[in-house]
């Protein structure tokens, strides 16, 4: 029987999505074993032998800490498996990961994100992690922890206007990258000397944008869920305004806007959707002309095919016209005709919709507040009237 081990070091195996297996019994030794986190990968050509003599050199793709990953060449004398734990080249000395993806499969990830380098200059896999590799590897993690609470503090003696998030040591225990956010440049070389001599490893201070705080630190949503950049995104595709105007999303910055304070990510989501819906949708500048008066535009509903229109002298009745008549009323437009009313072509009308105002809406949700808001009030009256 497997059980996992959960150590109770703040820095542990887990932030690098692996667990610790053992037989029952309570005994904790044991080999290392993948667990889910967001950069596990499917191999879907797992089944698939690569020909033999196809390459002189093989490319496998290695995980580290929850947050990144990067291809490495290896031989094809080295038999890797997703899982396992490898020791692989790194800028000074070597590095300890994981390996999330093999074979065919991870050549095509490779060609699809690294068009223009070749398999030669990738960075190699030295050989399996050995015992003394992963309790080295293992001691580093667990100093992760104790080093960023003490490089906090440090920032707070020099008055660094800059906020740590996150430290990533590297496997051989030479050096270690500390992750920061910083609204201006910051200083830091004071702060560097001082870790330097403190901790005695080579410290490398990077800057990263909000969106990588978030997806470091993590946490829920406006949704319930956890944040998609902390459990399941990998890259970051930049969201615009647009998106959110075309599905016609409120305009409210505050409901727009996720805990990194930038837009949501899942405003991309359905994008895609409204767009290509939105492409048989006329301009929305468009005039229907009619013998009644002209309507202008006021809404649409995208996936019904509904654009609603309202005469400019009565602008609150408005009715939603399907997309193919709109086109053929424009179309009467241009060639001099129009039709008696706007009426005839109604698919829906709306009377007196725009007096309807927009904070009496969002205003129902208080309805489950007014008994505890009205009680008060009587117990306030009647100690009046006893008075």
């Amino acid at each position: 029987m497997i059980q996992q081990y959960n150590p109770n070091s703040e820095g542990s195996e887990q932030s690098r999505g692996c667990c610790r297996a053992g037989v029952s019994g309570g005994n904790k030794g044991g080999d290392f074993q993948q667990s889910c986190c967001k950069l596990s990968a499917t191999n879907w050509l797992k089944n698939y032998e690569t020909p033999a003599g196809a390459d002189s050199l093989r490319v496998c793709e290695v995980r580290f800490k929850n947050d990144h990953k990067d291809f490495f060449s290896y031989t094809p004398e080295l038999k890797l498996k997703e899982g396992e734990i490898v020791a692989v080249e790194a800028s000074s000395g070597h590095d300890i990961g994981i390996v999330s993806l093999t074979g065919e499969a991870a050549i095509l990830q490779f060609r699809r994100k690294r068009e223009n380098q070749q398999v030669g200059q990738l960075r190699k896999v030295y050989r399996h992690a050995k015992t003394t590799d992963i309790e080295k590897w293992t001691k580093a993690i667990e100093l992760e922890g104790p080093h960023l609470k003490r490089t906090r503090e440090l920032a707070m003696e020099l008055r660094l206007d800059m906020k740590l998030n996150d430290v990533e040591y590297q496997g051989d225990r030479s050096k270690a990258i500390f992750y920061y956010t910083a609204e201006d440049r910051v200083d830091f070389r004071e702060l560097i000397k001082r870790m330097a001599e403190e901790f005695r490893i080579r410290v490398e201070m990077r800057q990263i944008g909000m969106r990588q705080e978030s997806a470091k630190l993590g946490g829920i949503g406006p949704c319930g869920r956890e944040l998609c950049c902390a459990s399941w995104m990998t890259d970051f595709r930049s969201v615009g305004t647009y998106a959110a105007r075309i599905q016609q999303l409120s305009p409210n910055p505050q409901k727009l806007a996720g805990l990194c304070g930038k837009l949501k990510c899942c405003i991309n989501y359905e994008y895609p959707a409204y767009a290509e819906a939105y492409e048989q949708f006329p301009d929305e500048r468009t005039v229907l002309r009619t013998q009644k008066g002209d309507a202008v535009y006021q809404k649409s509903d995208i996936f019904k095919g509904l654009m609603w229109f309202a005469y400019t002298n009565d602008k609150n009745n408005m009715m939603a016209i399907p997309v193919e008549q709109v086109k053929n009323i424009a179309e009467m437009n241009r060639n001099g005709s129009m039709p008696e009313k706007l009426e005839d072509f109604a698919f829906i009308k709306d009377v007196q919709a725009l007096e309807v105002p927009v904070v009496g809406l969002e205003g129902d949700l208080t309805r489950f507040d007014e008994p505890r808001t009205n009680k008060p009030k009587k117990n306030r009256n009647n100690n009046r009237r006893n008075g």
